[in-house]
């Protein structure tokens, strides 16, 4: 069976932006296995304008270039690690938005979550994780959360990820279950006997 294909996701794109270290960090160690492969995308290279289709795309093509570039990369992975900060206990505008962009694409794929900033991104990655079940994925129970004054250490005092031995642990747990339903989602995509319904489209919206 061909290894699982998954997107690692820097999820902010502010100028000043500390997401790329985790990203890379995670990346790296994702990489490094055998038993998947692996690609960062950066959503500043899909500069999508607030959602402003007639629809979403489970129901109308999207006409914005952008959002259909960015449809047809979300639809080569098998599952992704989102790598997000917090703001106001919630997940990042363009985040929210690139999500919202896509429906079909991220269907019965896994996900995962690698989190920053004073609680480690926990009450985000909490609402990341109903996004995506909203979006039919299956989400890891395990996620990477750097908080509190390892956080600041990273961000202030330039502290290397790696020198937090404990995170690379809880990385490995995690892209574990992401490699298992990755896997496993895959089959269930493939099958090709007829036996497995087609995903339901959201609610029609106004």
């Amino acid at each position: 069976m061909a290894k699982p294909k998954i997107a690692v996701i820097i999820s902010t794109t502010r100028a000043t932006r500390f997401g790329e270290k985790p990203a890379k960090w995670i990346y790296d160690i994702a990489a490094a296995r055998a038993d998947m492969s692996v690609e960062l995308v950066d959503l500043r290279e899909y500069p999508m304008p607030f959602f402003d289709e007639p629809a979403s795309n489970a129901w109308v093509p999207s006409k914005n270039e952008v959002a259909l570039r960015w449809q047809k990369k979300v639809a080569e992975f098998d599952g992704y690690v989102f790598v997000t900060a917090e703001y106001n206990r919630g997940i990042p505008a363009v985040l929210k938005n690139a999500i919202d962009y896509a429906y079909p694409e991220w269907n019965r794929k896994a996900a995962a979550y690698v989190g920053y900033g004073s609680v480690g991104a926990a009450r985000s990655i909490e609402q990341l994780r109903l996004n995506c079940v909203e979006l039919q994925m299956a989400p890891t129970r395990a996620g990477v959360h750097i908080q509190g004054a390892d956080f600041m250490a990273l961000l202030q005092q330039g502290k290397d990820i790696k020198e937090l031995s404990y995170l690379e642990q809880n990385s490995k747990t995690m892209l574990d279950e992401l490699h298992w339903w990755a896997s496993a989602l895959m089959v269930a995509r493939a099958d090709s006997n007829g036996n497995s319904p087609s995903p339901k489209r959201p609610v029609m919206r106004q």
